[in-house]
């Protein structure tokens, strides 16, 4: 298998994405996971930018990774000055690392417009920047930025650049194609061009996605004979973000002859991304190739069937390949196969029983068709399926209850709920206040069941979802509440719908501490 160094710039580019923020710690637990995946380059950032990259760089001194190399990186010299006078180009040379990423100017109009010089003195800034980093001994990586924009609009000075970096030393050329509007035919076309006529260098390939095609021309750029890939584990970058290398990772090793990393850490790329995605506090679509939550997920009955009886029929990879799960969600578009399936992990006593399998489609599908949603409400559609299909009898029965809100608010009292249930035999009765009406009914049904059920003590809501199902009807439309709760241990998902919000939040609320009392220690399919 042909090599394919991979080049991480979560730390660098990828702190540059809106709204991403790494702290130290967060820095040195994303470096830890990419050296544990085996990345062969981690960019941790430029030492002379800011104050948390300068501790970072301190810290990283005393840090001993299995695999990956640290990078450095930072301009070239000012101009109409010297390297050795530099300061962030001193910094850069003086940094804990072996290897530095020094980025220049490809593009003329950038020379002029940005820079406000000659293009004779953006050549020599990147050369002298060069060789001073060479003199320190340093391995030094020329980010040819906006190369690809240059190139087309001035191919002879473009080129130019690059032959004034390798003349000073630099040990790969990296291709930036940093407005990311360059097509992938375009990346491919230059890429071998450069490559022509730079036989004896290593070249890179650094792409962002304002066009959608990052990973396409970084796959591409690799048919023409680069051999190193940049960009982000999971995309994250400015703007559009950058090349996601989870998935030109899979592409590359699983659908062509590339090795990115070592065979055995593929399982990793999911829970990687994921882990990475839960530090920077940002989330991974759920339809991104490979590592999102729906990316092995079938929902169409059709689909569903396929995959039961031959995964192969609509699944391009196995999802174990790189570390994801398939999902079979039920909806009123799933069909009997897929229900089954769901079903039968955990009542496997209903067999194939195509009667009981119907019953539960019907309900479903009148179910959803009321505003209801089961996908992401497991427990919800367990607990439906026991109602139908077993001789299930509730934990406790409702008598009443009464919600109103509190005026003046008090913090804490802003409404109150009295409700009366009856439970093993006998009737108890509650009132409780509540920061709302849901949050006051949630405390009387405890407060109602607990001499009877202690160990609803340790059940808590960490999550409360409305959406209202058809905003014509404005205050009179459906709503549907998603109620999470955990009891420190488990995690589960409750569904609700009604025109009236708090009898939607109720029947989440029942359903979640009936699945508690009687399911939650049973298969949860």
């Amino acid at each position: 298998m042909s090599k394919i160094e991979i080049f991480d710039s979560t730390l660098r580019d990828g702190a540059q994405g809106e709204s991403i923020s790494f702290s130290v710690q967060d820095k040195l637990d994303i470096i830890r996971l990419l050296d544990d995946i085996k990345i062969d380059y981690i960019e941790a950032g430029n030492p002379a930018s800011n104050p948390k990259d300068a501790e970072l760089f301190e810290k990283i001194k005393h840090l001993k990774l299995k695999h990956s190399k640290l990078v450095a990186f930072g301009p070239t010299r000012r101009k109409n000055s010297s390297a050795d006078k530099d300061t962030a180009l001193n910094i850069l040379g003086d940094a804990p690392v072996d290897t530095v990423s020094v980025f220049g100017k490809c593009w003329d109009l950038h020379v002029s417009e940005i820079l406000h010089t000659t293009n004779d003195e953006n050549i020599n800034m990147i050369a002298d920047s060069i060789a001073y980093l060479k003199a320190k001994g340093k391995q030094v990586f020329f980010d040819a930025e906006h190369f690809f924009d240059g190139f087309k609009s001035n191919k002879e000075y473009a080129l130019k650049v690059l032959s004034a970096a390798v003349d000073s030393g630099a040990d790969r050329l990296v291709l930036c194609d940093t407005n990311g509007g360059t097509f992938y035919d375009e990346i491919s076309d230059i890429t071998a061009q450069v490559i022509l006529n730079f036989p004896n260098t290593k070249i890179a390939i650094h792409c962002h996605n304002d066009c959608g095609m990052a990973v396409a021309s970084s796959v591409a750029a690799v048919y023409c004979g680069a051999d190193q890939v940049q960009g982000t584990f999971i995309g994250i970058g400015e703007r559009c973000g950058n090349t996601s290398l989870a998935s030109v990772i899979a592409n590359l090793q699983i659908k062509r002859d590339y090795q990115c990393i070592p065979q055995d850490k593929l399982s990793l790329i999911t829970p990687t991304a994921r882990h990475i995605a839960e530090i920077a506090n940002t989330s991974i679509k759920r339809s991104e190739p490979y590592i999102g939550s729906a990316a092995f997920t079938h929902k169409a009955g059709m689909h569903a069937d396929g995959v039961v009886k031959n995964t192969a029929t609509f699944e391009h990879i196995e999802p174990s390949a790189v570390g994801n799960k398939r999902k079979l969600p039920v909806s009123e578009i799933s069909g009997k196969t897929a229900i089954h399936h769901k079903i039968s992990r955990f009542m496997p006593q209903i067999g194939k029983d195509e009667e009981l399998i119907a019953k539960v489609t019907d309900e479903l599908k009148r179910l959803e068709n009321q505003g209801y949603q089961f996908e992401a409400a497991q427990a919800s559609f367990q607990m439906l399926c026991r109602r139908l299909l077993s001789d299930y009898t509730p934990s406790f029965k409702l008598i009443s209850y009464n919600v109103s809100d509190v005026l003046p608010y008090t913090e804490g009292s802003s409404a109150c709920a009295t409700i009366k249930v009856e439970a093993g035999g006998e009737t108890k009765s509650a009132q409780c206040l509540g920061e709302g009406p849901v949050n006051a009914l949630d405390k009387a049904l405890r407060e109602s069941l607990k001499g009877f059920f202690p160990q609803l003590k340790s059940v808590h809501l960490i999550d409360y979802k409305v959406r209202v199902m058809d905003s014509k009807n404005a205050t009179g439309a459906v709503v549907r509440v998603l109620i999470t709760s955990t009891d420190g241990t488990d995690i589960w998902t409750t569904v609700g719908a009604s025109c009236d919000i708090i009898e939607a939040s109720w029947i989440a609320l029942c359903d979640s501490i009936e699945y508690k009392l009687n399911f939650l220690n049973q298969p949860k399919g």
